[in-house]
């Protein structure tokens, strides 16, 4: 894994305090904690409706001592903005190539020496869906590492994490369990996001 501002020693202290202070002021409460046992993980970014989104999700693994790495679509890494977008954490994914990002992503996840966190929003897009992707699922099923239930409430305004999910490879049920705990999540556009 490449070198994000997460695992930019100085840097990661200045923006916690940063991002502690500016949620703490915009009234947003932090929730949960990441298990041991979760140090190698996917985290779902759900619901995922708005661009403010990556900030408040960088700000949440701030405020949590995650080491946050997430994808994004490639135009987001188009020149100039590329380094700065895997600076924080991104990974760029070409949703027009069929490649085997899961299988990528899952030996990454094996392959990290130490703690990391790989943050994938569920719905594929921030537009309104109505079918949930399921590669987090099985890059988790297939690096052999939990499911971390992530979530930015804006109508609470608490972000945090929610339980560990194993997945058990029974795809239709285990989706079913995940979706229901995102049931009365609002995302900053909730009527672009459904958990069914």
């Amino acid at each position: 894994m490449h070198l994000t501002l997460f695992s930019t020693p100085v840097v990661n202290r200045v923006l916690r305090a940063i991002s502690l202070t500016f949620l703490r002021l915009n009234g947003w409460t932090i929730e949960g904690s990441l298990p041991a046992s979760a140090a190698k993980s996917v985290l779902i970014a759900a619901p995922h409706t708005s661009n403010w989104d990556l900030p408040y999700t960088l700000m949440t693994g701030f405020a949590l001592n995650l080491n946050l790495y997430w994808m994004g679509k490639a135009s987001l890494f188009a020149p100039p903005f590329g380094p700065v977008m895997r600076w924080l954490g991104g990974i760029a994914v070409d949703r027009s190539k069929s490649n085997n990002l899961v299988a990528a992503s899952a030996q990454a996840l094996r392959d990290a020496d130490g703690p990391v966190q790989l943050v994938v929003p569920p719905e594929g897009t921030r537009g309104r869906t109505r079918q949930w992707k399921t590669g987090f699922y099985f890059i988790a099923l297939e690096a052999k590492v939990p499911i971390v239930l992530a979530y930015m409430d804006y109508e609470r305004k608490a972000a945090g994490l929610g339980p560990l999910f194993v997945p058990t490879g029974d795809v239709e049920r285990d989706m079913e369990e995940i979706k229901r705990f995102y049931a009365g999540v609002k995302g900053r556009n909730a009527d672009q996001f459904e958990a069914q």
